[in-house]
């Protein structure tokens, strides 16, 4: 396993920590250019995507010939670090979640023309996307089994019924990937449609009111009543649907990964710069021995949860699931950007705890990273069973091969 950047991943990884220096940091900093929901408002927005698109810095992780740079789960991994130094950062890029994910998942997984109709004006920043998969108890969440959203074939289309909520961008989102239940087959039960939001028999029922800051769009309650989508809609085949489900969310909660690190960093930086020059009781913070043992447990956290992600997205380059890989990375990476704000916010007191910084706004939203996209339980249980299934293979060394008898060097 190398984790050496190539010149031209590092070229980006240096100039996206520049533009977020320079462009992103400045208008994250003036108030006037947050939104009601705690997100960067529409017009700076745009404004800034224009420059990234001016600097070739948009949408970096998907294939050259759908619009971006093809940088690879490795390169990614480099790239969405420093875009989220910033909490406006990933959006900026177009590497925001949910676009994100649906962006990579219909570059693999749709035909051309449905690539041309629902992927291309995301990747052209013309719409935004959402991913309507969790269900109300008692139906599927982590457990994508347990769906009850149901897709009935009537002819040439399918009629759609059920409920959605906590959908991540629903508001805001013009195209949508929706999970339904085409049959009781264990393996072969889940489809994956595609509709617009102007198509009839659906409608949001509320905006979920959350803890922290939203994404664009919100977190949303769906109800389908009668939706009739025709058989073109059918993304990857029916009865794929499970397939289409492990190859959305296994990258995704690794690129949220990638982003949390950088969020992580952030808090360690402001609270860093604070420590060094508050003085108290004749000493300056920085100085003490508390600090200090605080700052550094911290650092080592970043730097094995760095390690946690590269090595799944160097697993998954390699054509891995690299299931176990992307649980670890989620569960260490999760918890250890939870530490990071409260640890920031402890080192600079009542200021971390008020809006002059941006630690109060990611402690928010750190709380979420438990559970999103499996919670710390499941993905527990998940290395669990590879444990009870591998043993102390469980833990092994990626070996070089042998060539002509001579073991490559």
């Amino acid at each position: 396993m190398d984790f050496t950047l190539s010149p031209r991943v590092e070229d980006f990884r240096a100039r996206i920590a520049r533009f977020v220096e320079e462009e992103v940091l400045p208008v994250e900093e003036d108030r006037s250019n947050w939104d009601a929901h705690d997100n960067i408002a529409a017009e700076p927005l745009e404004m800034l995507r224009e420059k990234a698109r001016a600097e070739g810095l948009w949408c970096l992780q998907l294939r050259r010939e759908t619009g971006g740079q093809e940088l690879g789960r490795v390169g990614m991994a480099a790239c969405y670090e420093e875009m989220n130094r910033s909490i406006f950062g990933p959006v900026v890029f177009n590497s925001a979640a949910p676009d994100d994910g649906n962006m990579m998942v219909l570059e693999q997984a749709a035909t051309d023309a449905q690539k041309e109709r629902w992927l291309q004006p995301i990747v052209q920043g013309k719409v935004r996307s959402a991913f309507a998969m969790t269900e109300p108890h008692p139906g599927g969440g982590s457990d994508p089994g347990m769906m009850l959203t149901t897709a009935t074939k009537d002819g040439e289309s399918y009629v759609i019924r059920g409920r959605k909520w906590f959908i991540t961008g629903a508001e805001d989102a013009s195209h949508f990937i929706l999970m339904a239940r085409t049959s009781d087959d264990p393996r072969r039960g889940l489809t994956a449609f595609l509709h617009h939001r102007e198509d009839p028999g659906w409608h949001i029922d509320r905006r979920i009111p959350i803890m922290g800051p939203e994404e664009h769009g919100g977190h949303c309650e769906l109800v389908y009543q009668d939706m009739r989508l025709p058989a073109d809609r059918v993304l990857l085949g029916e009865g794929l649907g499970l397939k289409v489900t492990q190859m959305r969310l296994g990258p995704a909660r690794l690129t949220h990964c990638m982003r949390w690190l950088g969020l992580a960093k952030r808090c360690t930086e402001i609270a860093q710069e604070y420590a060094q020059n508050r003085h108290g009781f004749g000493i300056r913070l920085s100085d003490r021995e508390s600090i200090q043992i605080k700052m550094g447990d911290l650092a080592m956290g970043i730097e094995i949860g760095r390690l946690l992600v590269m090595k799944a997205a160097w697993a998954l380059d390699q054509g891995s699931f690299a299931r176990k890989e992307v649980s670890m990375a989620k569960i260490h990476v999760a918890n250890l950007l939870h530490k990071a704000a409260d640890v920031a916010i402890q080192v600079n007191g009542a200021r971390g705890y008020s809006r002059d910084t941006v630690l109060e706004w990611i402690y928010r939203y750190a709380r979420q990273a438990r559970l999103v996209d499996g919670a710390d339980e499941v993905h527990q249980m998940v290395l669990h069973r590879f444990l009870a299934e591998e043993g102390r293979d469980f833990w092994t060394w990626q070996t070089q091969e042998v060539r002509k008898g001579v073991a490559a060097e």
